[in-house]
């Protein structure tokens, strides 16, 4: 399948998920009030309880829907973050959290620092963790 390369597209999906899920929160809300409520029903006699795996239900729905759409893809998005991190070398070029682009020149494994050349003569060292992504083009010579 071809990649969408228009960004309005990807901001409409993201528009869209963001307001199913808070629709999905609003029914599962409701239907926890209908539950705890009895459901319009008239009171059993006897004075019986409801039962508890129906009263939990919606809450257990929506951290289940929680869970699906938000948790585990931030968990996978922090993976792949790490292995990129982990697999950095000599000669990448690299953009970092603040925007700086440049060509990693030196490891210093202990201290976890990059050294980043950001242009001729002129060399940073930046923190492996605000290393944001790796430039798939190719490093100047």
């Amino acid at each position: 399948m071809e990649k969408f390369k228009s960004e309005s597209v990807v901001t409409i999906f993201k528009k869209w998920k963001t307001g199913f899920l808070f629709g999905v929160f609003g029914v599962l809300l409701f239907a926890g009030k209908v539950f705890a409520f009895g459901g319009g029903q008239p009171a059993q006699e006897g004075g019986e309880a409801p039962n508890m795996l129906v009263t939990m239900f919606p809450f257990i729905l929506m951290f289940v829907i929680l869970y699906l759409l938000i948790i585990r893809p931030q968990q996978k998005k922090q993976k792949d973050h790490q292995r990129m991190v982990d697999e950095l070398k000599k000669g990448d070029r690299v953009v970092t959290s603040g925007g700086v682009h440049g060509t990693i020149t030196g490891i210093k494994e202990q201290e976890g620092i990059l050294v980043v050349q950001v242009a001729k003569e002129v060399q940073i060292e930046v923190s492996r963790g605000s290393i944001s992504r790796v430039d798939e083009r190719k490093a100047k010579k």
